[in-house]
């Protein structure tokens, strides 16, 4: 058996490369979609965005520095979170080093991920510049992350974690299309031409200071996975879905966070949260000098501001009340989510949001929304 990567473009049963084999036909095992997830510090809460909707995960390490680095364990904590149980990790560059010191970086990996969710994932070592081993992990994502169950009868509801405006400057008037969310179905199929909602949609404050929200309503005009287009789009994986929503308002990801669903089918805009929460025991991802302790993670202090990542939405929090693990929080930007959802907790340190733990919503203030206009 040998297992190879192609864009969703090719045939189903592409002629075999491998010598000896050319005239046999390999066959379509499973679709996947990638979300790149940067690994830069500063760009945590877009990590934590992209965790919200994903099956498995490939944690990369690079051979030729040392293990852990600082944001690798703030990753690993933020897989945890996000309750991402399939992990493989992919000890990359390894054609830069010798074969004694990849076989210590090994150990090394092995003992850092001891007693994390991690635990028993398989480290691979690759090189993805020489393409060496890259069938291997193929055949890990077939046979190591499973399929999760997918829900096809409830009402659909989209993350969406892109949002563009796909039109080009000098379009005629009846050229412009409408505006284009992208993200990943939880549950439900959307349809072409369906009627769809979305919330939080478009937010202002009145001249008290209150918020106000209007859900955008439009209709499906198109469905894309990569080049395929499709008639209707079913949980899992990503899915570009063009609607007749005026272009200005998904352009440069203006929709991010955003819930995208059946009209009147879609969770409570929240303002207010009231989570109970666990703090991490020490801050993750920050560089420590010789032999200094990583810092310990403070209370959460009354007045603090906080960043919560919910679903793929990055919002500033500040806290009411706090008591024992339970915290009320007032967001700076509304949030159409459930209760019992998870959410991510990130503090400023040294000007950087850290990650320093996770709560799960309980109750909340919610906004009211104007009626169904049609």
């Amino acid at each position: 058996m040998c297992y190879k990567a192609y864009g969703s473009g090719k045939e189903d049963t592409p002629l075999c490369d491998v010598p000896g084999f050319e005239n046999c036909r390999m066959k379509l095992l499973r679709h996947v979609s990638f979300v790149d997830c940067p690994g830069h510090d500063i760009l945590m809460a877009t990590m934590l965005n992209g965790a919200a909707i994903m099956d498995g995960a490939l944690l990369l390490i690079a051979a030729n520095e040392s293990c852990p680095q600082p944001q690798t364990s703030e990753h690993l904590a933020a897989v945890e979170i996000m309750r991402l149980q399939h992990i493989i990790i992919l000890q990359n560059k390894v054609d830069l080093i010798q074969e004694n010191v990849a076989i210590n970086q090994h150990e090394a990996i092995k003992s850092f991920i001891q007693g994390t969710v991690a635990d028993a994932a398989p480290v691979v070592p690759i090189s993805a510049q020489l393409k060496y081993n890259i069938d291997v992990v193929c055949e890990y994502i077939v046979k190591k992350i499973p399929i999760p169950e997918r829900n096809f009868v409830s009402p659909p509801n989209m993350i969406v974690i892109r949002s563009f405006d796909v039109n080009k400057p000098g379009y005629e008037v009846d050229e412009i299309r409408g505006g284009v969310a992208g993200g990943s179905i939880l549950r439900g199929v959307l349809k072409v031409n369906q009627m769809i909602e979305v919330r939080p949609g478009i937010v202002v404050k009145d001249e008290s200071g209150n918020i106000k929200c209007t859900p955008i309503y439009s209709r499906i005009v198109s469905l894309y996975a990569e080049q395929n287009e499709l008639q209707f789009a079913v949980p899992g994986g990503l899915i570009g879905v063009g609607t007749t929503m005026d272009p200005t308002l998904t352009r440069a990801d203006r929709l991010v966070g955003q819930v995208l669903g059946e009209v009147g089918s879609l969770p409570e805009i929240f303002i207010e949260l009231e989570v109970n929460f666990f703090l991490l025991r020490r801050l993750l991802g920050v560089r420590t000098k010789g032999s200094e302790r990583q810092g310990k993670v403070s209370k959460l202090a009354k007045g603090e501001i906080l960043m919560l990542n919910i679903g793929s939405m990055s919002t500033g929090a500040r806290v009411i009340a706090v008591r024992n693990d339970l915290a009320k929080l007032q967001l700076t930007s509304p949030v159409c989510t459930s209760k019992g959802e998870k959410i991510a907790l990130s503090r400023r340190v040294e000007k950087h949001w850290r990650l320093i733990g996770w709560g799960q919503i309980q109750a909340g203030l919610t906004l009211d929304v104007p009626p169904i206009p049609f």
